[in-house]
């Protein structure tokens, strides 16, 4: 069994409680796809080839907790590189409301950026059903670890690691890139001795603050929101907690660049004006796109996922050749 992980975070004790809740299944990208299409009937779900060149070692784990092993698959380019050349790498992270979702759902964009000359990691991590926030950073965090920990596998460059996320996983991002050298979102298991920092962070539709005039997030007059469930408690029980998750919260000149990528459904990106202004008064170098009129699992259909992908690529290769 697993227990309690415990962290300090904002000066009190926050718990990680184990749970026993079956997996939700019920974000697929098949089931985004049938939503979607009432509204936008031209859609397809995005499945490209696979690109000639690369390589991947698919389910390995990257950490284990107890009984439990925490898996990821590495997509990264199959050439040879030159003498002391190393890739910059990108860790990818899956929405579905820090409740659902699976890794799987960003294999194809992995394998795209790992044709461009990046080292792709798509990660699990554990979801509400299993483990409460803050679970999931820690456990993104040791992803990173690994990562920086196995860089000679995959010729890669400790010094330019960047994380992607989509929806959840976007707020997992922004998170993760905003507390680079916090220890409170540290935990001494799996690779301790290896830096979670992040040179880049793109964020797809990923929410930058819950308590927020643009957030839909603590809602519970209907039902329970997804966020609710993440913290085990309400916004007006404990804001304190949910102020704590927020990327807003932790803008300072360790925030590295960031990549904004959105739909055109706006408190999916709630508090990402208020980032961007902090962002510009500290001087930190940071792009918005946002594709008009789009559901907002846009990154997992055409004709979408392929501008996507550009936009990704341009900013990281922006930003890690400057």
């Amino acid at each position: 069994m697993l227990g309690l992980l415990v962290t300090l975070l904002a000066g009190r004790d926050v718990v990680a409680q184990q749970l026993t809740a079956p997996r939700d299944t019920s974000f697929t990208t098949y089931s985004a796809y049938v939503k979607a299409r009432k509204q936008y009937p031209n859609i397809s779900i995005a499945r490209p080839p696979v690109p000639a060149g690369i390589r991947s070692q698919m389910n390995l784990t990257y950490c284990t907790l107890g009984e439990r092993d925490l898996k990821l698959d590495v997509f990264y380019p199959a050439a040879k590189p030159r003498r002391k050349q190393r890739y910059p790498a990108v860790l990818v992270i899956h929405g579905g409301g820090w409740r659902s979702g699976d890794r799987s759902q960003h294999v194809a964009l992995a394998q795209q950026l790992a044709a461009c000359g990046y080292v792709a990691v798509t990660a699990e991590y554990r979801l509400s059903t299993e483990a409460r926030y803050p679970a999931a950073v820690q456990d993104l965090k040791a992803a990173i670890r690994w990562m920086r920990a196995h860089a000679a596998t995959y010729a890669l460059d400790t010094a330019r690691v960047a994380v992607w996320g989509f929806s959840a996983g976007g707020q997992l991002a922004a998170l993760i890139g905003n507390t680079n050298g916090n220890s409170r979102f540290e935990t001494p298991t799996c690779f301790p001795t290896y830096s979670s920092r992040v040179q880049a962070v793109v964020d797809a539709d990923g929410i930058l603050a819950f308590i927020h005039p643009e957030s839909g997030e603590g809602d519970d007059s209907r039902s329970t929101s997804a966020a609710t469930y993440w913290f085990g408690s309400g916004k007006a029980e404990n804001p304190a907690l949910w102020q704590q998750a927020s990327a807003l919260s932790y803008v300072s000149r360790r925030t590295p660049p960031m990549l904004f990528i959105n739909s055109s459904v706006d408190r999916m990106h709630a508090g990402r004006d208020d980032l961007i202004h902090q962002l510009d008064s500290l001087h930190i170098y940071h792009e918005q796109h946002t594709f008009p009129d789009t559901p907002h699992p846009f990154v997992l259909f055409n004709p979408w996922f392929t501008p996507t992908v550009q936009y990704t690529v341009d900013f990281l290769d922006k930003v890690f050749k400057r």
